[in-house]
């Protein structure tokens, strides 16, 4: 038996009545959107799309500036003073440096380079990038030029070398005491001082010799700094070749220690011209015994001052001269020079010089050279009886001086005459004129041919 209840049908009536659809949900409020964010919406999509734009401008700045440059060679160029950013991106463009000025502007500010670009004169090499170029205005590495000092020039002629330089400027109103300026290869920038430049000459040559003195053997018959500067500016000029500095020094360490006048020819020639440094002729006989504080035929010991500008190979050639007893030497006909012990091996040395000199007067057609001069020797005296020039030189065989032998040469005629130094430093003869030399490598050390 089903115990279900059964349910009584609706009638027609009831089954076709609407039923009532459920009520709507309530409506929900929407807040109204602030102003402020916004603004801020519109702003961070402003940025987004500004960084956007500005991260490809960046890497198409950055390809630019690392992108090889339009020169096609190396180039100096002058970066006025008082240039801005604008001036030099100016300039680079119309001298053919670079392409795109705005990212050249661009990547200077953006890698702070702006305010660090200085003037100058700046070496390109071709095909350079603009971030290079960059690089290379900023950190101030200009290009340097030189100047050499020959060993051996007064300190008048060495200003006049320095006045006629193009590339340094301002005036020089003093000239610098004889022998405080050291001969070297000096470099500098376009427009630098003249008088700076002189100050660095100074303040090397001072340490130098502060350096040298300290090692001076305990025995050296020179008393002070400077009168290692006056005898070693005696041996400049006596000889171009560093392999007799020491030997020349020794044979004056020798006179001074015998109490024998040095009778050295430039001396001659510095007492009569002073800081010109040249006659521009040859010594005239009757300038040999002419009283001048610096001539040591006349004078006993070393000149007031130094007759020039040693350098540092004849500095260390007298506190490392070489312990000889020779006390003479005359030109060998080489380049170089015989030294003697004794008058009577000068003397025969003289002789050998003289039968060079002969051949070579005759090989020129039996005339004297242009650079010769007479020189008969002196009478006797008490101070040359016993004693010679420590040495006889020909002209222009090299920056030193020229003697005359007291006692007559062997093989030699009385009155006979001698050739003499042509004291020619300075003018067109003068082989040191507009010349340079590595004054530190021996083998480069200027040498004059006979």
């Amino acid at each position: 038996m089903n115990d279900t209840p059964r349910v009584a049908p609706k009638s027609p009536s009831e089954a076709l009545k609407p039923v009532a659809p459920p009520a709507p949900p309530p409506k929900v409020r929407r807040r109204r959107r602030s102003p402020f964010l916004s603004m801020l919406s519109g702003l961070f999509t402003i940025a987004l799309v500004g960084a956007g734009v500005v991260g490809a401008g960046i890497a198409i700045v950055s390809n630019q500036s690392k992108a090889p440059g339009p020169l096609a060679s190396d180039r100096v160029l002058i970066i006025p003073k008082e240039n801005g950013l604008t001036e030099i991106t100016e300039l680079l463009q119309r001298e053919g440096l670079i392409e795109h000025p705005l990212s050249f502007r661009v990547a200077a500010i953006i890698g702070g380079d702006w305010h660090k670009l200085q003037a100058g004169e700046y070496l390109f090499k071709a095909r350079v990038s603009p971030q290079e170029i960059l690089g290379i205005i900023s950190s101030g590495k200009v290009v340097e030029h030189s100047i050499t000092v020959p060993e051996g020039l007064t300190s008048e002629q060495i200003v006049e070398r320095l006045r006629s330089n193009e590339l340094l400027t301002g005036e020089i109103s003093q000239v610098p005491k004889e022998g405080s300026i050291l001969p070297d290869t000096y470099r500098f920038p376009r427009g630098f001082s003249r008088k700076a430049m002189l100050e660095s000459m100074a303040v090397a040559q001072s340490r130098l010799v502060e350096r040298i003195w300290a090692r001076k053997p305990a025995d050296l018959p020179i008393k002070t700094p400077q009168e290692l500067v006056v005898l070693a500016s005696i041996v400049e000029k006596e000889t171009g070749r560093a392999d007799e500095r020491p030997r020349v020094a020794g044979v004056f360490i020798n006179r001074l220690n015998q109490k024998m006048k040095l009778q050295s020819d430039p001396t001659i020639v510095y007492g009569l011209v002073g800081g010109k440094g040249t006659l521009g002729r040859p010594i005239q006989r009757n300038e040999i015994t002419q009283a001048t504080p610096y001539n040591t035929y006349v004078i006993t010991g070393l000149p007031p001052g130094p007759i020039a500008n040693p350098g540092r190979a004849a500095m260390e050639a007298v506190v490392n001269h070489s312990r000889t007893k020779d006390l003479y030497f005359v030109a060998d006909g080489s380049g170089g020079h015989a030294f003697a012990e004794t008058l009577d091996q000068h003397n025969r040395n003289v002789g050998r010089w003289r039968q060079i000199e002969t051949t070579r007067s005759q090989q020129q057609g039996g005339k004297p050279p242009v650079d010769s001069v007479d020189k008969v020797e002196p009478p006797a005296g008490p101070d040359n009886r016993t004693e010679a020039p420590a040495m006889t030189q020909p002209a222009a065989d090299n920056a030193g001086s020229a003697g005359f032998p007291v006692a007559q040469p062997t093989g030699g005629v009385p009155g006979t005459r001698a050739r003499a130094f042509d004291a020619s430093e300075g003018t067109t003869r003068d082989p040191l004129l507009n010349k340079s030399f590595d004054l530190n490598s021996p083998k480069q050390v200027p040498q004059l041919k006979p």
